[in-house]
This record gives structure tokens, sequence and C-alpha cells, in this order.
């Protein structure tokens, strides 16, 4: 490897005194130290130390370029810190790490979990709706947050959640001479003065979660009737067939409940709705299950707005299908996914012609479900729907 300008170096909780003598050198060699201000004290940085700008950028860091670098990051500057934000813009000789063991090591170490069976979070600057993916039953979980106050608000978010009965384990300073490790639940949170840095550890009780499978209850949702119904939203992921790290566009997303499972199964979305109501109701949507980051919605007509974007791997056309439209999809790249379902007579009419000029399958599904008929019941039927499912 050519000589790196510059080094990313973990720091312990309290002191530069447990730094190994490869980190310290680093330091001692350095021309510019960026880190907060905490650890810039820590090493005794002076007049070579930059703190963080405010709000946060990785620019001063790129700007220093030519000069001998070091970036102080607590613990692993690549779990949830600097490391992978810089990382984007360098080229592999530019930079080495040294880390140190992380929160996360720490925590799972103080409480004897096996790391492999712990999902990790930074909360730092995200919403606790970003833990929804990660709820499930006797789950463990720890979560890294921004200060003192937010251990509770993480434990007034569990409570509403239904996870009033978590154990929580407040860890602060962890790794240095004040330390200190506190328990508590949800529901009955009370400690005070919490120190940061400051992690929360937290043990879920067995009856909370979503459910990993394709079809959540249409109550789970905000909408105003235009939604794609449980049963045939479950029918419709199965076709589009969601992994990890993909993208979907939805068209004519409605309320934008197909778009949200995708990205619960791991995936990225798009979301495209002329309608400026249900735009609002996706927004709501993309807010309670924590995926701003995963799904985004588009306002205004599909056939202008998918100009230009980025190609995705899968699409699914659940409303205002017209033949210019999938004209346009059907010159998407090959492997593209697209799904597309139907009620009224002209859009089944349209996918009967695709599915002759272009294959794949053509499935009609008929729901009914049991609703009070009189003082007895019977069988209350939905709308045929026509499903058309193509790889490209």
């Amino acid at each position: 490897m050519a000589d790196p300008w510059l080094t990313l170096i973990g720091m312990p909780d309290d002191t530069a005194a447990q730094l190994p003598p490869a980190s310290r050198a680093v330091i001692d060699a350095a021309e510019v130290i960026f880190g907060g201000p905490r650890h810039l004290e820590l090493v005794s940085a002076g007049e070579r130390g930059q703190p963080w700008p405010v709000p946060f950028s990785v620019e001063p860091v790129l700007e220093a370029k030519g000069k001998r670098v070091a970036v102080l990051a607590s613990g692993d500057p690549f779990w949830f810190g600097v490391g992978g934000s810089l990382a984007a813009h360098l080229d592999p000789a530019d930079w080495v790490v040294l880390p140190a063991p992380s929160t996360f090591c720490l925590v799972a170490g103080a409480l004897g979990w096996r790391m492999e069976e712990v999902t990790c979070h930074g909360l730092h600057a995200a919403p606790f709706a970003l833990l929804r993916r990660a709820l499930s039953p006797l789950g463990k979980m720890i979560c890294l947050v921004r200060d003192g106050a937010a251990p509770a608000a993480l434990a007034d978010w569990l409570t509403a959640q239904g996870a009033g009965a978590a154990s929580l384990t407040v860890c602060e300073n962890m790794g240095g001479p004040r330390q200190r490790i506190r328990n508590t639940t949800a529901a009955s949170f009370d400690l005070t003065e919490v120190a940061a840095p400051v992690a929360v550890a937290v043990m879920l009780p067995g009856d909370v979660g979503l459910s990993r499978a394709s079809g959540l209850p249409d109550t789970a949702f905000a909408h105003d009737g235009q939604i794609t119904k449980r049963p045939i939203r479950a029918l419709t992921l199965s076709a589009l067939a969601p992994r990890q790290g993909e993208t979907l566009w939805d068209i004519g997303a409605g309320s934008g409940s197909v778009s949200v499972e995708w990205c619960l199964a791991g995936g990225h979305a798009t979301a495209f709705e002329i309608r400026a109501d249900r735009v609002v109701n996706i927004r709501r949507n993309i807010d309670a299950f924590g995926i701003g980051q995963r799904m985004q919605v588009v306002e205004g007509a599909s056939i202008e707005t998918l100009r230009n974007r980025p190609v995705p791997d899968a699409v699914f056309v659940g409303g205002g299908g017209t033949a210019v439209l999938f004209e346009q999809l059907i010159q998407l790249p090959a492997g593209t996914r697209l799904v597309a379902n139907g009620v009224t007579l002209e859009t089944e009419t349209l996918l009967l012609n695709l599915h002759a000029r272009h294959g794949g399958n053509l499935m009609r599904f008929e729901i009914a479900q049991a609703q009070p008929l009189g003082a007895l019941r019977g069988w209350t039927p939905s709308r045929p729907l026509v499903q058309w499912s193509v790889t490209l």
C-alpha cells in the first residue's frame, strides 16, 4: 500500500493513554487532527486540532489532502462512524484505520451478549421509528443515542410500540473509569442524570414486532381507502420478489403500502403518486415505519416523473397503467421485474394484450370475505383482479 495521508484512529472513552503505540505515533506526527472537542482535548491537539463543522461535513478533511492528517472517532470508525463517509470519497491508498473496541462490543461484553444475536443501531440523528424493522420477540438491540435525555425518550417510544415490558440497560461512558451501567424497564424508566456518551441495550418482550411475512394489516397504514389490500399485497410482493438492496418503482402508489413492505424487506423504493392528498399519506407511512433513508415519494404524473431516474430492479403498477406507460416500461433493461394489477375491464384488456405480446404470467384473483348477512353470515366478494408479471 502507498503511504496514506489520512489515518482514522479509534478513541477510547476517557484517555489517550490507552491508545496503542501505532495510534499515538500517528497523532504525534499529524499536521492536522480532526475530531470532536472531547477527543481533541484528550490528545492535546492544540493548534493542530480542527473540530468537526456544524452541520457535519467531511469536506474540511478532504481539503487537507497533501498533509499528514489524523481523524479521531469513538471506538470503531467504520461502525456508525465517520469512516464510511470519508472512504466514499477516497482511494484505498489514501487512508488506513486503527480502530478501538466499539461501544457495541463494550456493551455486549459487559452484558455477556453474543454479538451475532444483537442488532446494532446508531440513533444520534435518526428517528426511533428506524427500530420498527428490528422489533422482534425476545430480540436484543444495542442503540447509540444522542444525549443524556435520549434513553428516556427511547423508553417512551418503546412503550408506545407495546414494548413497555422491555428491559433497558443504560450504559454510560463505556470503557473508562466513569463507566456506569444501570437497569430499568421501558414503562417504568426512572433513571436521572444520564451522562453522554451513552448507549441503551434493549431486551424485548415476547409479543412485539412486525410480521416478516408479506401482507401487513391494512390498519398498519395511513390511507384513504386507496390501498392494495392485504391478501393482494401479499400476492403482489411475492410476484415482485424483493431482495436486499434492490430498488422498486411503485407507480400509482396510493398509500405506498407495497413500497413500505418492499423497504421492510431490505430494499429501496420510489413511490409515484399524482394526488397530493395521497402523497401526504405516503409520507406519513414513511415516517411511521422509519424508512426515510430507504423510500421517497414523487408527486406528479408518472409518465413525466419517471424520466432520468436510476433504473429499478422491479416495477409495480398499481394504478394509472396506460398503453403509453407500459411501452415506456418495456424499454427498461433486461432482467427488470414488472408486475401490474388491474380491476377495470379496460386495464384487464390492456394486460391481456401485453401478456400475449411479451409473455410472463397472467393470473386472476377472486377473494371473498365472510360478513354478516342478516342474522347469519355470507360471502362478500371483492372485485376480481388481474395480475400480469414478467421479467423483461
